[in-house]
């Protein structure tokens, strides 16, 4: 059973969420940052209030895993036109797939070797925090100055990226994770880790796809397309989870993407609108939840302790980010039928490809257990933070300036 105080602290913070919109539209930052730092001090009164709320690890990772990201891929995934999709499969694979993974080693290499604490802070350790920082997000074009808006291309590239790197972030996560707290099948050597990783991805998909495709048949006989969308985006992670061990947001990304061209297909825009309308609410509420129980969870302590730590993530982070945008680049332009990604695509693809609500999701969910999770953790919040605050905001003004120099 809950604790009294839960209900009541979670409409609370749907009302913050509400009532902090507009004030961040009027002093021009980043609406989830503003509800971390509303989550920060909120939390900073309750606890000098000696006022429990009733949160508990295991809270934030039911929600994490059960909630928050089975809404915020499915409607990423619901909202993926498949046809501009497979136009850029080439560059949006090669940059969610082999170049996260890569990015997560190089990344937990850096933060291993500057950190160099291998007692507190342990390869698995630098391993995972390397994982959870692998996914991006990109910037979000709502927030643009109208007339100012990014190339529909460009938007393809890093929301279709995005949607896929997120997916292979939450599996390679989720395996390290078992490996380093013990709770997961152990595996010896990477050729069994990386067949355990395609094992986990192959099957999500493959669960995902069969609910994809009950999802087109249900939508051909009943016309309750959100009411559809909703059963299929649980049932299709549950079906994977727990009965047949795969990956659950793999499941969830497939039926999504099935679900939101069977939606298209049916040609009732009434009924799309509905469907995208529904998902934009939950994902919306879960972000909101996700921002402000992650700003519950600062304290002063990490970044007085571990600032450090903070900094080499950041840098880390930037540096393989470059990296994957030159090598994918550069793959992209060998290969034939491809169209080559422009100069001031990359400049955009580096600088606004952010961390946030995945990166955020995942660092709330980490165990106590996990040797270094207060580092990881903090590592975490360091690099969101540094989206929000610093690449976020300066995204407007380098899309002009590449605009200006006819770089895009």
């Amino acid at each position: 059973m809950l604790p009294d105080l839960t209900i009541p602290l979670l409409i609370a913070i749907l009302l913050a969420a509400l009532l902090l919109e507009p004030l961040a539209r009027l002093i021009r930052i980043p609406h989830s940052a503003l509800l971390a730092l509303a989550g920060f001090a909120g939390s900073w009164l309750l606890v000098s209030q000696n006022i429990d709320t009733g949160l508990r690890w295991h809270n934030f990772r039911d929600l994490v895993f059960h909630v928050f990201l089975p809404v915020l891929i499915f409607n990423s995934a619901l909202r993926m036109n498949l046809r501009l999709l497979l136009h850029n499969l080439v560059p949006v694979l090669l940059l969610s797939v082999p170049l996260v993974l890569l990015s997560a080693l190089i990344t937990g290499a850096l933060l291993f070797t500057g950190i160099h604490h291998p007692a507190g802070f342990p390869w698995i350790s630098a391993l995972v925090a390397g994982a959870l920082l692998a996914g991006t997000e990109p910037f979000n074009s709502n927030e643009l100055s109208p007339g100012n808006a990014a190339p529909g291309r460009l938007r393809t590239l890093m929301e279709g990226e995005s949607l896929f790197s997120d997916v292979t972030t939450i599996v390679l996560f989720t395996l390290l994770l078992g490996l380093a707290t013990g709770s997961g099948e152990t595996v010896a050597g990477w050729r069994p880790a990386l067949a355990e990783f395609l094992r986990m991805s192959a099957g999500g998909l493959a669960v995902g796809t069969a609910a994809g495709l009950i999802s087109m048949l249900l939508t051909r006989w009943l016309d309750r397309f959100a009411m559809i969308s909703l059963v299929i985006a649980w049932s299709s992670y549950l079906v994977a989870e727990n009965v047949f061990g795969v990956s659950g947001v793999m499941a969830t990304l497939a039926s999504g993407l099935f679900t939101g061209y069977a939606a298209r297909a049916a040609r009732q825009q009434q009924g799309l609108r509905e469907v995208h309308a529904w998902w934009s609410h939950l994902a919306w509420i879960s972000g909101s939840m996700l921002f402000v129980l992650a700003g519950a969870t600062f304290t002063l302590a990490m970044f007085e302790q571990r600032w450090l730590a903070m900094l080499i993530g950041t840098g880390a982070v930037l540096l393989t980010r470059w990296l994957g945008i030159r090598i994918a680049a550069g793959v992209t332009g060998l290969l034939p039928g491809q169209q080559p990604i422009p100069p001031g695509y990359r400049t955009l693809m580096v600088f606004g490809s952010l961390r946030g609500s995945v990166t955020l999701a995942l660092a709330l969910s980490l165990p106590t257990d996990l040797e270094g999770w207060w580092t990881v953790q903090s590592i975490a919040y360091g690099v969101v933070l540094f989206s929000l605050l610093v690449q976020a905001p300066a995204v407007e003004p380098l899309l002009r300036h590449l605009r200006a120099r006819q770089k895009i």
